[in-house]
């Protein structure tokens, strides 16, 4: 079998960096993208398997020439990793306007505009593919200190879901949300953002003291996670959905039971808006 293409962004660090040392100990082949390529070195890259990018994910034309530049050399992309990302923490009236918007800006709309020219090659090559969103347990549990982060998160994971729906099955391009829960990266370290705000209501919240105290005690490990990303990405029939780690697996479980429970709680609620007669369509 012909080595497969991986496109992995934010590579500097993180799950990006140890994805990048997975696709090459497997064999296959990786464009590593990151604001500074130069910066990037992986052991066993060479002119034959590698290639070293820059991309700024929210910047169009960076994001076009990298993929010009990827079907260039190798003809073609079998799995884009939309890992590019970072944290911003704090409680929401600390957070300023314009971080906010750059939070949004790099989390998600960076992330579809990667994802709209990853559909398109992989349509028009006619290679089908795969797309992986990394986006995080904090996709599907609202976490404090965290509501941007969460809600760009939230936003990739409706964004997905919906156009998983719309791509015709005959492209073979398949799509994975992969819902990370907390790894020893440097997320929530040196990576981490914080509110820029001082707001005296919130004197009850230390972010910064929360994240500090997070950061290196979380139970997942950074290389392991990558192979599971890997794993995900070489199935033939990959989920549009994988929490990653046992706090996620725990997390996600706690939420499905909640959700179950109110749902079925104001059952009588939600079904007593119909218009009187109404018969559902077959």
């Amino acid at each position: 079998m012909a080595p497969r293409i991986f496109l992995i962004t934010g590579t500097s660090t993180g799950f990006g960096a140890e994805l990048v040392k997975v696709v090459l100990k497997n064999g296959d082949y990786v464009v590593a993208t990151a604001r500074d390529s130069s910066k990037l070195s992986f052991d066993g890259a060479n002119s034959n398997n590698s290639l070293f990018l820059d991309l700024d994910v929210t910047k169009q034309d960076s994001i076009s020439k990298a993929f010009d530049e990827t079907i260039k050399k190798f003809r073609r992309v079998d799995v884009v990793v939309n890992n590019a990302g970072y944290g911003l923490s704090g409680p929401f009236e600390t957070l300023s306007d314009a971080q906010i918007r750059t939070q949004m800006e790099v989390n998600f709309f960076g992330l579809i505009n990667v994802t709209r020219k990853a559909v398109e090659v992989m349509r028009d090559l006619k290679t089908g593919g795969v797309i992986q969103q990394v986006t995080s347990i904090g996709g599907q549990v609202g976490v404090p200190t965290y509501t941007i982060y969460c809600a760009s998160k939230w936003a990739v994971e409706g964004f997905t879901e919906a156009l998983s729906k719309e791509l015709k099955p005959s492209w073979n391009i398949k799509l994975t949300c992969i819902e990370p829960g907390g790894f020893r990266t440097d997320w929530a370290g040196r990576s981490m953002q914080f509110g820029e705000i001082d707001h005296p209501a919130y004197d009850h919240i230390d972010a910064r003291e929360n994240a500090s105290k997070r950061h290196g005690t979380q139970a997942g490990d950074p290389a392991k996670g990558a192979k599971a990303f890997y794993d995900l990405a070489v199935m033939k029939d990959p989920p549009l959905r994988c929490v990653v780690g046992t706090d996620a697996y725990a997390l996600i479980n706690d939420k499905l039971d909640m959700y179950g429970k109110k749902v079925r709680e104001f059952e009588g609620l939600s079904n007593s808006t119909d218009v009187d007669g109404y018969q559902a369509p077959n």
